[in-house]
């Protein structure tokens, strides 16, 4: 039998006008779903603090050596769910839950500008947008210069690009919560998929 694959999902605690996070909302629907039998899944709500963020995510990738970390936020802006295919390291002003934003405005000093997921966002999107599971899904570049960016910055660099992040629009503008968790399910045994495909290859 083979050993189950572990899966870490985090979503954001709430901040500003967000006064419920869809994001923690919808990791906590896909934790009732689950990924299958085959696959361990560990959720986790991440602080909106930028020091937060730098203390969790080196213990999660070291404490469950998980296959894939992804990571959930909320974008006002979105009208889809949007799978996000790279991090940026510089441009970080915007402050925090608690008021604070690191000092050199970037996720490491001599980090590289940007960092790809190993992912193929453009070919898990098409096909979960032809599976049918009633949820609209896009790709972006720019996961924006907050929490969500910095996280998910940090969180390549941690896994060497074994990880994603998805940014889901609030509740109800258009999914509820149970549909949001249905599509990250549909998403991210797709990138499991692809990971277990891209491996074989090697």
């Amino acid at each position: 039998m083979a050993s189950k694959k572990k899966v870490i999902v985090t979503g954001f605690e709430p901040f500003g006008e967000h006064a419920v996070n869809s994001s923690w909302v919808a990791v906590q629907e896909l934790e009732k779903l689950g990924l299958g039998e085959a696959v361990d899944l560990y959720v986790c709500e991440v602080p909106v603090e930028y020091q937060a963020v730098q203390r969790l995510l080196p213990s999660l990738w070291e404490e469950h050596q998980p296959q894939l970390v992804v990571h959930v936020g909320v974008s006002s802006y979105a009208t889809t769910v949007t799978l996000e295919q790279c991090g940026h390291n510089k441009g970080y002003k915007r402050k925090d839950n608690c008021s604070f934003c690191p000092a050199s405005r970037c996720c490491m000093e001599d980090g590289p500008d940007c960092i790809h997921s190993a992912l193929d966002m453009e070919t898990i999107c098409k096909r979960v947008n032809d599976s049918g599971v009633g949820v609209t899904f896009s790709v972006s570049e720019d996961a924006g210069r907050y929490l969500c960016g910095y996280t998910y910055y940090t969180s390549l660099h941690l896994g060497q690009g074994r990880s994603a992040f998805i940014h889901v629009p609030p509740l109800e503008k258009p999914y509820s919560s149970q549909e949001l968790g249905r599509a990250l399910q549909a998403v991210i045994q797709e990138m499991l998929k692809l990971l277990d495909e891209d491996h074989n290859q090697d």
